[in-house]
């Protein structure tokens, strides 16, 4: 089968036919509709190699992670797969893993031009270290910062205001009643991990609470390390009556050792995460958090590169909002009875 034929059965020029597989956008839904069902009745297969060739464009998109073992980058991937086809873009998966190698690698496949464009999750450019450090490779192709900004770089960056995230979680947990909040950190070096500690500490002194180093437990965004958190707070004799977990996955690890050690949540410690992964809602006890909106984050990301890869302005900074989720895993020390019954939400931070 030929394009004319799809172009001839869907009554569309063939041009129309090419604008529906490569940038469907462009394409009014009911044309696009008739192109798609044309293709499914006569069996039509675009050649993609011929297209890239025409083009000189791959349609592919390198979507750059730190680690794909964590469960908070599943929503995340969705929403950016999710608008990538619909512009008619794949995507490739790098899972960097603290691998050098693999990030020299990925900097390489990257500029030869087997991708158009790349989202970095990673907290940094290929070639360069978190801090800045180290010259840039060159890529020459369109970059977009996602979740973890990079300061130095001069690209669009689409995150949400971790600093304020912050600063309202541990103002609830004083509102609650706690005055020994301890705070479970982000590895160190971290762009997300400074932003929240800068909001723990804003929270605290707007709650007219003094800060205690030793009440700062050192994490890195991992169940293993909230587990060692636990076990750390366990064999205290003064412990905090609250600790807010800069991830879900590290409040999840150390509810389970507190528990473990027969402590009771939130009866004799409340605990609190980030992020409002999955498993927060089915936690025992269910987690009170902060909802990243991630498959948004996402889209957004994936939207902004489509819109650099095809001649588009976008803007410099978006910033998306967040919301304080309140479950059962907070309570007053003074009066637990009182500790809420159900999931709420509320309204928690707008974009700056």
């Amino acid at each position: 089968m030929r394009i004319q034929d799809v172009a001839k059965l869907a009554d569309v020029s063939t041009a129309t036919v090419s604008r529906a597989l490569a940038t469907p956008e462009r394409v009014s839904p009911e044309a696009r509709a008739r192109v798609l069902e044309a293709i499914a009745k006569t069996g039509y297969v675009p050649n993609p190699a011929a297209r890239s060739l025409r083009s000189q464009k791959t349609y592919m998109v390198l979507v750059v992670l730190p680690d794909l073992s964590n469960t908070f980058f599943s929503k995340i991937l969705r929403g950016i797969e999710e608008r990538l086809f619909e512009a008619g873009y794949g995507m490739i998966i790098s899972d960097l893993d603290g691998s050098p190698e693999k990030e020299a690698h990925f900097a390489a496949f990257t500029a030869a031009g087997r991708v158009d464009g790349a989202i970095l999750l990673n907290g940094h450019l290929f070639g360069q270290t978190r801090e800045g450090e180290g010259m840039p490779a060159k890529i020459g192709i369109p970059l977009v910062a996602l979740c973890e900004a990079i300061p130095s770089a001069d690209i669009p960056q689409i995150e949400i205001d971790n600093r304020a995230a912050a600063n309202r979680m541990t103002q609830h947990l004083a509102s609650s009643g706690h005055r020994r909040i301890a705070y479970l950190s982000g590895p160190a070096g971290n762009v997300l991990e400074k932003e929240r500690f800068l909001g723990y500490r804003d929270g605290l002194k707007a709650a007219g609470l003094p800060f205690d180093p030793a009440l700062v437990l050192p994490g890195d965004y991992t169940i293993e390390s909230g587990v060692k958190a636990g076990q750390d707070l366990v064999a205290r004799s003064t412990r905090p009556t609250a600790v807010f977990c800069t991830s879900d996955e590290m409040a999840i690890g150390l509810m389970r050792t507190l528990l473990s050690a027969g402590l009771k949540v939130p009866e004799d410690i409340s605990v609190a995460g980030f992020d409002d992964i999955e498993f927060a809602a089915v936690a025992e006890p269910a987690l009170t958090t902060i909802h990243q909106p991630r498959r948004e984050l996402g889209q957004m990301a994936a939207a902004v590169l489509i819109d650099l890869l095809q001649g588009r302005p976008s803007p410099k900074r978006i910033r998306l909002e967040t919301e304080l989720i309140i479950r059962d895993s907070v309570a007053s020390p003074q009066n637990i009875e009182k500790a809420p019954a159900k999931s709420t939400r509320t309204r928690a931070i707008k974009p700056t």
